[in-house]
């Protein structure tokens, strides 16, 4: 081997050398792929994250975080959007995901409470002062009242609204057919669909739009944060539903990426005390007992009611019925 030859394999196996350690060094990067009204939980959480992994490992890590409706974050993840990690709000969506062999079947047996780290619910934003004088659910069927709501569609946050008022018709109104004539009522009201959480809450706190606004809990909370607490007031209906999102790492992602164990840890922390702690300063209901104890009365109380309570099957079910296209919602629900 000539002198030059040698000298040249040296450089390439020190250049190689060189490459290794840069790529030992470099943070890795992780996406959470998550639903409307997560992005100040997820920004306080992440940095939180960030701090434990560096203290824990020794790595450098960068979360990126995408948000919109849940629907349609799960067409975008579909459509080829690498999410190591999803953060939604509904069970339904991420078993689309893994109808289309994106992750696993039995994903909800990974993590605790069936891969529900926290919990919302459904209450009411209106004016200072409640001039329409809106006390719970029937009060927002009554003429005159402009009810503001995502479309059930593209939303979780919307499908978790419908369900809520079809949860009050059904145990107020008489059964099924009870709680189809009150939610039909309910969106004679209604008078814009935004995509999102996040757009309806635009709607009705900067443009002013409304004089209810169906909201996520924490939702309604960070309105009076942001938008100036003296403009808004949370009412609390008696009954709303038990809003449950789910999480879950996304197999072929973070096989195809190398992120499995981070991606793991990064949803298994959010049962920690401290994302316990993220989560109920965010407004979202911790599941954590003692966590919960803690911030009791951070959270008022009402009759949440279970899913599987109103209608026997759970999202499957629910989406079929309700959601798909000619069902309950696209039977009632006539565009003004």
């Amino acid at each position: 081997m000539s002198v030059k030859k040698f000298i040249a394999r040296v450089a390439a196996v020190v250049a190689l050398g060189a490459g290794l350690l840069a790529g030992s060094t470099r943070a890795a990067d992780l996406l959470n792929v998550s639903y409307d009204p997560t992005r100040e939980l997820y920004a306080e959480y992440n940095q939180a994250f960030v701090k434990h992994w560096k203290e824990k490992t020794g790595e450098d890590l960068n979360i990126r975080l995408s948000n919109g409706g849940s629907g349609k974050q799960t067409r975008a993840v579909l459509d080829g959007l690498e999410a190591d990690v999803v953060t939604l709000g509904l069970v339904y969506d991420i078993d689309v995901l893994a109808q289309h062999e994106l992750l696993s079947p039995d994903w909800q047996k990974r993590l605790p409470n069936h891969s529900t780290p926290y919990t919302s619910t459904i209450v009411f934003l209106v004016r200072k002062g409640n001039p329409k004088q809106i006390k719970d659910w029937d009060d927002i069927v009554k003429s005159g009242v402009e009810v503001i709501t995502p479309n059930p569609k593209t939303s979780g946050g919307a499908r978790w609204a419908y369900l809520a008022a079809w949860a009050w018709g059904q145990k107020k109104h008489g059964g099924a057919e009870g709680a189809k004539q009150f939610v039909s009522a309910l969106y004679k009201n209604v008078s814009t669909l935004d995509t999102g959480a996040r757009g309806s809450l635009t709607t009705f706190a900067q443009r002013g739009l409304g004089d209810v606004l169906l909201s996520w809990e924490n939702e309604a909370y960070l309105a009076q944060k942001e938008f100036a607490s003296e403009e808004f007031e949370i009412v609390t209906p008696s009954l709303s539903i038990l809003a449950e999102p789910p999480v879950s790492v996304v197999d072929k992602v973070v096989d195809k990426r190398g992120t499995r164990k981070v991606a793991e840890a990064y949803l298994e922390y959010l049962y920690s005390d401290e994302g316990q702690e993220i989560a109920a300063k965010n407004h979202y209901r911790p599941r954590s007992e003692a966590i919960a104890r803690k911030h009791e009365g951070d959270f008022a109380k009402l009759t949440l009611v279970p899913l599987e309570e109103i209608i026997p099957g759970g999202w499957k079910v629910a989406q079929k019925t309700h959601f798909e296209d000619g069902g309950v919602f696209d039977q009632i629900f006539q565009p003004q």
